[in-house]
């Protein structure tokens, strides 16, 4: 039996914006200490990856994410949503994180906007709101973030939050799959393979599933491996 459309919700994670010399640490560190609050997010993303220098030290660096977002620093406020979502530096708190992924998010961050759509959608921190998820995950893939983009296809396809409707989660998975996200390349398979959203067409299905079989998924490596068995879409070849 083909295997059904996959599920997953993606966190969006913190980056680190690069550079390591010394002298670019220290310009960070006095930009800090003097209260930048660019240079202190910048300082706790250094700290959090072991970068420039210094040790990887998750206190320090939910330190001074925390004196970054207490300026507003949108940048900051997801780190620190980020850190108390998975316990890094400070207590494990879900409803901790949904206060900094808010305020985050409020300032339309992308990132922090489709975490809070997660939040709500898992029942982490808040209680468990589909149309509240929706309302946070349009937000963030309307600013190109393509997991978001996959979790608003999700729920347009599985009828959570929205009402379900099969071509407005063709929009958004492929949006995400055009990014080359594998998990949107093979939900964008199965449905050409079932004919949801679009007329059947195991050719096209076949195409997305190869897509993200190269990338390693495994449910669309068997799929492909399936429709081979079957000569769906392609010759039958054993």
């Amino acid at each position: 039996m083909i295997r059904r459309i996959l599920f997953a919700v993606f966190l969006v994670v913190a980056c680190a914006t690069g550079a390591a010399a010394d002298t670019y640490e220290d310009a960070v560190s006095t930009a800090a200490e003097q209260g930048h609050a660019g240079a202190q997010n910048e300082l706790g993303m250094m700290y959090s990856k072991g970068q420039g220098g210094l040790p990887q030290d998750y206190h320090e660096a939910a330190k001074w994410f925390r004196k970054a977002a207490e300026q507003e620093n949108a940048e900051a406020q997801f780190n620190l949503g980020w850190m108390y979502a998975n316990g890094q530096g400070v207590p494990q708190d879900a409803q901790e994180a949904v206060k900094w992924y808010r305020k985050a998010a409020d300032q339309g961050h992308a990132g922090a906007q489709g975490n809070l759509g997660v939040m709500y959608h898992q029942g982490q921190g808040v209680p468990q709101d589909a149309q509240e998820a929706v309302k946070w995950y349009r937000k963030a893939a309307k600013q190109g973030l393509a997991p978001v983009q996959f979790n608003l296809g999700w729920m347009y396809a599985n009828g959570q939050g929205v009402p379900q409707d099969y071509q407005v989660a063709m929009k958004w998975y492929r949006l995400a799959a055009e990014k080359g996200l594998a998990q949107a390349q093979f939900n964008l398979g199965w449905m050409y393979a079932n004919g949801q959203g679009v007329p059947q067409d195991y050719q096209v299905a076949m195409k997305w599933y190869r897509l993200a079989a190269e990338k390693g998924l495994a449910q669309a490596q068997f799929n492909l491996g399936w429709m081979y068995a079957n000569g769906q879409g392609v010759p039958q070849d054993y």
